[in-house]
């Protein structure tokens, strides 16, 4: 499967500028039929706690924006986007359409940032999503939810062998996105998609970082710290021969 990561230099709270943004990353990038596109989180307006002003709006612009791309490229679109929940707080979320356009699956940040204040203005997500895509079992994740291996391991312990983290990661803690990512990817025997942004807002600086992972930690793509997209081929049966070879996950332990 061809996967394309955007990394985005994304310019704060501005969703028509960003969309236009995507759309020449994608140009360049021409995703093929059935390949799978990850953009990251809250790509159209940046993490800004103004939930008024990076909820999508009634027309749902961006997430038809993001079902337009899908049947423009023929391709499966994963982006974050923002919706409100009953308690008038947002819900950060990863939310994927098929070629056809339509929604395939939806996730919920599960661990708001609350260092920032995250909490304050976003509520958690209830669980786990999985989707298939080509074949391989897909988990989303989100920035913060990276520190929290547990998470991962119920998504593994589900059958995923793709897991996706979109961020807004800042440069200050880069090593800690870099290395955990790895981690993820090792200790779940899986690969792993890191999409985030570059550039910076009002109130950070963002050093990119984006990377594509193999199931023994390797990274196979790495889009340093400028706006750029990367791309690999992931092959299913490689990850399923690793795991036999080496039959690791089987020695997981639900006691404990």
């Amino acid at each position: 499967m061809r996967v394309i990561g955007c990394q985005l230099d994304i310019r704060w709270e501005d969703k028509e500028a960003n969309h236009a943004r995507v759309r020449k990353l994608l140009e360049k990038a021409a995703p093929g039929r059935d390949s799978l596109v990850v953009l990251p989180e809250m790509f159209a307006t940046g993490f800004s706690m103004n939930v008024d002003r990076v909820t999508d709006d009634r027309d749902r612009t961006t997430q038809k924006f993001l079902s337009r791309l899908a049947v423009e490229y023929k391709a499966f679109v994963l982006g974050g986007v923002v919706t409100r929940c009953e308690d008038a707080r947002g819900l950060n979320q990863a939310v994927i359409y098929k070629p056809s356009g339509r929604e395939l699956a939806r996730y919920s940040k599960l661990h708001p940032f609350s260092y920032a204040g995250e909490t304050g203005h976003f509520a958690p997500g209830t669980g786990i999503e999985t989707f298939v895509c080509n074949s391989f079992k897909v988990a989303p994740f989100i920035c913060y939810d990276l520190r929290f291996p547990e998470a991962f391991r119920a998504a593994t312990r589900r059958g995923a062998q793709l897991l996706v983290v979109i961020a807004n990661w800042p440069a200050a803690r880069e090593s800690h996105w870099t290395r955990l990512l790895e981690a993820r990817a090792i200790e779940n025997q899986a690969f792993v998609i890191g999409i985030n942004r570059c550039g910076s807002d009002p109130n950070h600086a963002y050093s990119g970082g984006s990377r594509i992972i193999d199931p023994r930690g390797k990274i196979l793509r790495d889009a340093g710290s400028s706006e750029r997209w990367i791309e690999a081929e992931l092959d299913l049966r490689e990850l399923i021969d690793y795991r036999k070879a080496f039959p690791a996950l089987n020695d997981m332990r639900d006691d404990l």
